[in-house]
């Protein structure tokens, strides 16, 4: 059978966490609105509307174009170089953040006034 693995995408890379990877490390305000997890290496971002839209960043400097929403109830695949949506394999689990995370999130570390601070 031919190899069907779509550049750019793995589906059995785990993702690296409950979080936006960055934000927990702190680099900026450690905080995020939205995850998106790489679909190639499984890094959790934090999504574009947040203030320090690490998800993207990652796929630009890895060279891994494929982000998926990493919300519970999503199954998407953005390429960040086409800027187009995706249909693609199912990724290993788990396919999103816990339910039990506020969004934004994590719990504790987004500001009262985290609205002004979306792009």
């Amino acid at each position: 059978m031919a190899d069907e693995r779509i550049p750019g995408i793995n589906p059995a890379a785990a993702p690296s966490g409950e979080g936006c990877a960055q934000c927990l490390a702190g680099d900026g305000p450690g905080w995020w609105l939205h995850l998106r997890r790489c679909a190639e290496c499984g890094q959790v971002g934090c999504c574009d509307s947040s203030p320090s839209q690490h998800g993207t960043r990652h796929a630009r400097k890895s060279g891994h174009p494929f982000l998926a929403s990493f919300e519970p109830g999503e199954s998407w695949l953005w390429n960040v170089e086409t800027e187009e949506y995706y249909d693609g394999p199912e990724l290993s689990g788990p396919a999103a953040h816990p339910g039990s995370q506020p969004t934004p999130g994590p719990a504790g570390r987004v500001p009262e006034d985290w609205r002004d601070h979306l792009h």
